[in-house]
């Protein structure tokens, strides 16, 4: 069963027995992503180990670089 198929048929039942519809598949998906990636960074943090990602890359590639 596809994603559009459940939530049809997710939205039928739920008018059957007069429940909100479920939310639009897809809807949430950054923000569960972001919310993920926020915490295996600050996880990684607490374990002492050095944060990852965007601003830490990017640091890298901005640090002035030593002839030698």
């Amino acid at each position: 069963m596809s994603l559009t198929q459940q939530h049809l048929f997710d939205s039928y039942r739920a008018r059957l027995h007069g429940e909100p519809g479920p939310p639009v598949p897809g809807r949430h998906d950054l923000d569960a992503l972001r919310g993920l990636l926020e915490y295996r960074r600050s996880s990684a943090v607490v374990a002492g180990r050095p944060a990852r990602g965007r601003l830490r890359t990017l640091a890298r590639r901005l640090r002035p670089r030593t002839l030698g």
